[in-house]
């Protein structure tokens, strides 16, 4: 017994030996040995009041950095309630899973508010199918292929969504390919041709009867549709998932998103100053959905003075929106009876009512297009305000809304129709009678790239000329390499379907290097996701469009500016806008007109020129820091916005609105 008890003791320590020297090895391989007696001396003195607190800090900092364990895609509700896709990202930290961050990406489809319902049904159908795929997509392959990925290497990651899309699109291209053969092989062959019949003689001419004249002038036919750009269904899962990587790795490095896009867009050097995009906000909508006759201003969007700080450019518009809504909701006052009608107005006039759309903005009833130009100007009036100075205008004319395709001309106003050539026309008279609108987006169709060119040498060094709806896809534009079809001065981007943070960098860079301006804009469903705000300002556009200043997913955004403007302020980073809204950066003549309504809104040494709220104040800041403006000044045309609403209805009315 006690030979066999000494055979188990001896055996026992046999194995604690070797535990103990593979523990040993184990340890030496990690250098743990040295650390911690460097930790423990440092520990000893520094002699912090939290000892595991302090040992726990320096342990985190000799951990491995996060790799990406998990991506979790899932289908949620957008602000208008439509389906959309959102994606969270899970990373290993210290050896444990750990929700990161989540993004909502929106859809690419266009809101309409009076289709039919049939054409509802099949987008419905549409979307929720291209939801559906993305989740799948994300949930599946995606996930997969980037288990054990740094959150860091954007690049890599995009480069790995890029790889994956394209397999996706030969899939789909190969499966439409067998669909098609399958078709033809079940079709019956054609019948021959029937022969046309013979061509009419020509009628005889009666005896005393006058030759017809034909017109001399003839219409050019309009250039037919191009085929919509094909999105793969489940695109969105790119864009995405790109997006949830990139704001993971912000977290993770506890910095703000925008400025990890900035290093992105720097090749990773740290930028020293940042600036702000310049707002446009939508603040009416007369387009076909509104229930005036006016069809061409799908938005009429207000642009504050550069000078302004954004805060200041958000008050400012606020107070006018608000006047606006009293307006629409002040009910008119009852008239004498007259022969002429009930209330002695014009047949035809209507009052002006109003009701907020799912871009943010009132979607009022107009019947010209004088009149919503004529509203916004007589309450920036009342407030003190002169349009041109202290805000400009930019008109999104929607022109694919417009094209009539039975006439083959654009319906401007309910009956009015113009063709492509007086559309020109009507643009520059527009300019001249308005110069406080110093941008048009998308005043054509994409087709009329005639019209295009012209309106850009008619207008091209007064105002920009915007593609929106009208250019190509970012992934098309990049493919390409050419952003000067149609001819334009600026694009609006989008961070839709399969655009990664890289294609972003990309068209931003191309877009720069043509001299042309980049407008960040959000799509038409939005979401509360307010990430897109970090991407513009990361990404140094010039503008940034989110819509009006109502509804929640669309306000989100706004704060998120008015956030990162404050921490910009904070950080000294934040340096003033070296560009004016009115100069194209295309001459001298442009730098001219800027510089004289740098002098109309202040005097050469920056200081405040008049008494009137007209000019709003400038205090000068540190060189090359942002100049801080007082906030009070919106309580100067407040009390006197006060005075005149009594009177604007009455001078509304005056001016046929």
């Amino acid at each position: 017994m006690g030979e066999e008890g000494g055979g188990r003791s001896c055996g026992t320590t046999r194995e604690l030996q070797k535990l103990k020297q593979q523990a040993m090895e184990y340890y030496r391989e990690n250098d743990v040995p040295r650390r911690l007696e460097e930790l423990l001396n440092s520990t000893f003195y520094l002699q912090p009041a939290d000892v595991y607190g302090h040992l726990a800090n320096c342990f985190s900092k000799l951990a491995k950095p996060p790799t990406i364990c998990k991506i979790v895609g899932k289908e949620v509700l957008d602000g208008l309630g439509l389906p959309t896709l959102q994606v969270d990202t899970f990373c290993t930290i210290q050896n444990f899973p750990k929700n990161i961050c989540s993004v909502v990406i929106s859809t690419h489809f266009e809101v309409h508010e009076n289709a039919l319902p049939e054409l509802a049904e099949a987008e419905e159908a549409e979307r929720a199918s291209a939801v559906s795929t993305a989740v799948q997509w994300v949930n599946g392959t995606i996930t997969h292929e980037l288990q054990g990925m740094a959150p860091s290497d954007q690049a890599e990651v995009d480069h790995l969504l890029r790889i994956f899309f394209a397999s996706k699109v030969q899939e789909d291209k190969e499966r439409k390919e067998l669909e098609k053969s399958l078709e033809y092989s079940t079709v019956p062959s054609p019948l021959p041709p029937v022969p046309p019949p013979p061509p009419r003689p020509p009628p005889t001419k009666k005896k005393g009867q006058k030759p017809v004249r034909k017109d001399t002038i003839t219409e050019k036919p309009i250039t037919p549709a191009e085929p919509v750009e094909p999105v793969l269904s489940g695109s969105m899962a790119i864009g995405a998932v790109s997006l949830a990587v990139a704001k993971a790795c912000a977290m993770l490095l506890n910095k703000p998103l925008y400025l990890s896009i900035a290093l992105l867009k720097h090749n990773q050097e740290q930028p020293t100053t940042l600036s702000m995009p310049l707002l446009m906000v939508s603040l009416v909508s007369c387009g076909k959905s509104s229930s005036g006759k006016l069809n061409l201003m799908k938005e009429v969007i207000c642009i504050p003075h550069p000078e302004l700080t954004t805060k200041q450019g958000v008050e400012m518009l606020m107070e006018i929106q608000k006047h606006i809504n009293k307006i629409i909701e002040m009910p008119s006052p009852p008239k004498a009876e007259t022969k002429k009608g009930h209330d002695g107005s014009k047949r035809g006039q209507q009052q002006i009512t109003g009701k907020m759309s799912h871009l943010g903005c009132l979607t009022i009833n107009c019947d010209s297009i004088e009149q919503p130009l004529l509203l916004i100007q007589e309450v920036c009036a009342n407030l003190g305000l002169e349009l041109g100075t202290n805000l400009h205008l930019a008109i999104n004319c929607a022109g694919h809304e417009l094209m009539d395709y039975n006439k083959g001309k654009y319906e401007v106003i309910m009956g009015t129709y113009k063709n492509a050539a007086e559309m020109v026309d009507l643009y520059v008279d527009l300019i001249n009678q308005y110069p406080s609108i110093i941008a048009l987006i998308d005043p054509f169709r994409k087709e009329d790239s005639e019209q295009w060119d012209s309106i850009y040498h008619a207008l091209g060094s007064r105002c920009y000329i915007i593609a929106g709806t009208a250019s190509k896809s970012i992934s098309k534009l990049l493919e390409q390499g050419n952003i000067s079809i149609p001819k334009s001065n600026g694009l609006i981007i989008k961070h839709t379907n399969q655009t990664t943070m890289s294609d972003l960098v990309e068209i931003t860079n191309l877009i720069e290097s043509k001299k042309h301006i980049t407008v960040f804009g959000s799509t038409e469903g939005e979401s509360s996701d307010d990430s897109l705000v970090d991407l513009a300002v990361g990404l140094g556009v010039r503008f940034i469009k989110l819509g009006g200043l109502s509804r929640g997913e669309r306000v989100t955004k706004y704060n998120r500016l008015l956030t990162i403007e404050e921490e910009l302020v904070q950080n000294r980073t934040l340096v003033g806008r070296k560009f004016w809204a009115t100069s194209l950066a295309l001459g001298p003549a442009d730098t001219i007109l800027g510089e004289q309504n740098r002098q109309k809104l202040v005097g050469k040494d920056n200081s405040y020129k008049g008494s009137s709220p007209k000019s709003l104040p400038v205090v000068p800041g540190q060189e090359g820091k942002v100049k801080i403006f007082p906030c009070s000044f919106l309580s100067k045309f407040r009390l006197a916005g006060k005075k005149h609403l009594k009177f604007e209805k009455e001078k509304i009315r005056s001016l046929n609105l």
